[in-house]
């Protein structure tokens, strides 16, 4: 079978190389010059032969079918995109979910003599009626789906899916299918198995064992994907290696381990079961994995990992050539293979040191001690492998990961076998499933409470983006490569010696500067919206959290603060009721002990108003509605909060804030216009300022030459992302350089901090 894995690995690597490295009209020529050198291995002699010949073959499929998938399925689907609304008949080929402005789901759009195109399409609410297999007529405006929100992103065309679809108006001539089609069996599976979860289950846990079954993370309280994240325990909602490997357990002790019948319909179940999931890359490695020891002794072969592991890449690489660039994949076959290589080594030397028992009560001490060291062995052998990538892509590592998975991963696979048949039994006996699922249910609210302690704890998970910590990342990721590869020559105690210390210098590095300062002001990138850090000894307020960058506003603000060793804020300022103001609250309630809320008393029948005052009175968190000045010291800092001087909208409505320590003042002014500007420079005595946030994310009507020659900024710092509005406005932009500001942007710089000493200000 080793013929094969060499084969395997050089048609991936052939495929890599073509998404991430060489341009389209290179594809078939590099290709064709690969099958050439093929010709060419001819004429070596002994074990190289055969071997080059095998790459030559590996690298000529995957360049070819590569520019051959390009030219015939992706090409053909980009050039539908365009502008123009336009009369399109597509077929529904997902079950709908809800948007903020209505639905999202997947249809087919057929072409004449080419493979149908797939598409995400955005409708109207009425789209939620739609099932796979239904047929349905639109007005529809296609774009590729390789760029979204002003940036390059890989998440669509790694499913397969090419262009973005807006429909216009309503959808028309829809028809439903007569009886469902065999390949959509496993979607409407999925959503019974869904359907019976959300019967059976208690409502606290119902979304955890939805996503621990399915994947589906839409149904997940707020907050909890982000705390499984800190906690590193994100593969459990991501279907993988993990649940298939205990369903094919269960199956196994079912129909028995030797059996040709059995092997079958367990791939049976295994290979529906990924389809069932959706046929995630994470859930197809898993069931081809699974797939080759069982059919190995069927085939008359030995069963040979590296073989397996090449040959599942190669597979769903050939299925569809731009899965190489999924995040899913990269992380599923980069965990194999550090589990493979580390895990079997590792556990064996710890075994080792391991006392050995056989009388009770000692025994059973034995057998925890021998449990301990297989997590460890497999936690610490998937993290090898996949961390840098977690570092590229994330830009963040959890410490806490190891310690999560020993504290969880019994309990996971509880909760995964009993709540599948409890979900199994609920679709005939919802009553005795019902009963099934409350004992099933409290080992799911151990995993789901240990994630959410561990992702509150300061350190959890760190920033990547410090040079000190991605400095002390290299270094501990070496040391463990260069004891990996030493062949026992050096000790893994020698990683811990010289991890843990440069891990605290390191954090206490990244710190310093903001513990050591009077005061930092941080403008965080949350894209088009504001959210803006004070910190001051100690201290921290938060001054609005909203946006719309591709993470929550609370998470960045989150991250932020406890990147720094804190997990409390002493006060979140509001200024006015727009969600790139205020998104982000609930799940920076769910990450952080917020001490005070303050907002402005105004528009009392806003429904933003009425969310945030019930998640403020969930979470404990006393709220001051402001109609009058408020004033709030902080560590050496001093906030004047100023009434609400505009009518008319919530923009005018809103409040502004005056931070001040020593000569050192920095305005925030929220989304004011211009004439409200006039009021405040008026009405209240403003002084000469260091920093300007600068308002309205930079709008023309904003940043007023009035409030600019009343305060005469040094500094100015821009909060804005991707947008349809043109902010950053020229015109602001040459009113802030005409008084001599510097001029900062967050959609261009990223995250803005500003370190202020005693006497000035350093950015």
């Amino acid at each position: 079978m080793r013929k094969l894995c060499w084969w395997a690995c050089a048609c991936s690597a052939a495929i890599f190389a073509s998404v991430y490295l060489l341009p389209e009209a290179l594809l078939l020529p590099a290709g064709l010059l690969c099958a050439l050198g093929g010709l060419f291995s001819r004429a070596l002699h002994g074990s190289a032969r055969p071997r080059a010949a095998l790459l030559a073959a590996g690298l000529a499929v995957g360049f070819l079918w590569t520019g051959l998938y390009t030219a015939l399925v992706r090409g053909p689907a980009h050039a539908l995109s365009t502008q123009e609304a336009l009369e399109y008949r597509f077929t529904v080929t997902s079950f709908p979910t809800a948007t903020s402005r209505g639905a999202s789901l997947t249809v087919s759009l057929p072409l004449e003599g080419r493979p149908d195109a797939s598409v995400q399409l955005y409708a109207d609410a009425d789209a939620l009626e739609l099932r796979p297999g239904c047929q349905a007529a639109a007005q529809l405006t296609l774009s590729p789906s390789d760029f979204l929100r002003g940036e390059s992103v890989e998440f669509y065309q790694a499913k397969g899916v090419y262009l973005l679809g807006y429909a216009r108006g309503a959808l028309r001539d829809i028809t439903q299918p007569d009886g469902i089609p065999p390949w959509f069996w496993p979607q409407y599976a999925a959503k019974a198995l869904k359907d019976s979860v959300a019967r059976v289950f208690p409502s606290d846990v119902s979304g955890f064992i939805t996503a621990l079954l399915t994947g589906d993370k839409s149904t997940l309280p707020a907050g909890l994907y982000t705390a499984f994240q800190r906690a590193g325990l994100s593969h459990v909602v991501a279907v993988s290696g993990l649940h298939i490997g205990f369903l094919a357990a269960m199956m196994a002790l079912f129909l028995g381990r030797r059996s040709r019948r059995g092997a079958l319909l367990t791939l049976l179940c295994v290979f529906f079961f990924a389809a069932l999931v959706g046929n995630s890359p994470s859930a197809l490695r898993a069931a081809f994995m699974c797939a080759f020891p069982l059919l190995a002794p069927l085939l008359g072969r030995e069963e040979d990992r590296p073989t397996a592991l090449c040959a599942a890449l190669a597979l769903l690489l050939i299925q569809c050539p731009y899965a190489a660039a999924s995040i899913s994949l990269q992380l599923s076959f980069a965990a194999v293979a550090g589990i493979y290589l580390v895990t079997g080594p590792l556990y064996e030397k710890w075994r080792a040191i391991l006392p050995r028992w056989d009388k009770p009560p000692l025994a059973l001490l034995e057998r925890l001690g021998r449990f301990c060291a297989s997590s460890f062995s497999v936690t610490l052998g998937a993290l090898l492998f996949t961390t840098p990538l977690a570092a590229l892509y994330f830009h963040t590592l959890s410490l806490a990961g190891p310690l999560s998975n020993l504290l969880t991963l019994w309990a996971v696979s509880l909760v995964f076998l009993g709540g599948l048949l409890s979900a199994l039994l609920g679709l005939l006996f919802p009553g005795p499933a019902a009963i099934l699922a409350g004992i099933v249910a409290w080992p799911a609210r151990w995993v789901i409470f240990v994630a959410r302690g561990i992702s509150r704890l300061a350190f959890s998970a760190v920033p990547l983006s410090s040079v000190y910590l991605l400095g002390w990342f290299c270094m501990a990721y070496a040391v463990a490569l260069l004891i990996l590869f030493s062949h026992g020559r050096i000790r893994p105690a020698v990683w811990v010696t010289a991890a843990l210390p440069t891990l605290c210098a390191a954090l206490l590095a990244n710190a310093w500067p903001v513990l050591t300062g009077s005061l930092t002001v941080t403008a965080l990138d949350v894209g088009q919206g504001a959210s803006t850090l004070f910190y001051s000894k100690g201290h921290s307020v938060l001054v609005d959290c909203g946006g719309n960058g591709w993470d929550d506003p609370g998470d960045v603000a989150a991250d932020h603060l406890q990147a720094m060793g804190s997990s409390r804020l002493d006060a979140l300022i509001l200024t006015h009721y727009h969600s790139d103001h205020a998104c982000g609250v609930a799940e920076l309630l769910e990450r952080l002990d917020v001490s005070l809320i303050l907002a402005p008393d105004v528009e009392p029948d806003s429904p933003l108003r009425q969310e945030l005052l019930s998640l403020a009175q969930a979470h404990g968190c006393p709220v001051t509605l402001l109609s009058e000045d408020a004033s709030l010291t902080f560590g050496d800092a001093r906030l004047r909060i100023y009434e609400p001087l505009g009518k008319g909208g919530s923009n005018e409505e809103g409040l502004s804030v005056l931070c001040s320590v020593g000569s050192f003042d920095a305005l925030v002014t929220g989304d004011m216009g211009g004439d409200v500007e006039e009021r405040l420079v008026k009405y209240k005595d403003l002084p000469d300022i260091e920093l300007l946030l600068v308002g309205h994310h930079g709008a023309k009507n904003s940043t007023s030459p009035a409030l600019l020659r009343a305060t005469l900024p040094d500094s100015a710092v821009i909060s804005s992302g991707y947008n349809s509005y043109g902010h950053p406005a020229p015109e602001t932009m040459e009113r802030l350089w005409a008084v001599g500001c510097d001029v900062y942007r967050t959609d261009l710089m990223g995250t803005v901090r500003f370190i202020i000493q005693k006497e000035g200000s350093e950015p």
